[in-house]
């Protein structure tokens, strides 16, 4: 199972990508934990100054905009 993190303060950015990977999981059948941070000390932890941010068992892999569909299967598939 992978464990997500989406990174942001709660901006429609952060719950379009929250919700992507959601529905990406899903679709692949891919079991994920994913859970949203919004505190800014949290986010700061991970060194993300750009959210939305993404972090895949324990590793940023996304910071800043939304992520294209690709970008989230890949991660998936990983």
């Amino acid at each position: 199972m992978k464990n997500i993190k989406v990174l942001g303060t709660g901006c429609a950015s952060c719950k379009t990508t929250f919700k992507l990977i959601e529905e990406a999981a899903a679709a692949r059948g891919v079991a994920v934990q994913i859970e949203k941070v919004e505190e800014i000390q949290d986010i700061m932890r991970y060194g993300v100054m750009s959210t939305p941010g993404v972090v895949i068992d324990g590793k940023v892999v996304h910071a800043g905009g939304i992520p294209g569909k690709d970008k989230i299967d890949g991660w998936l598939a990983s």
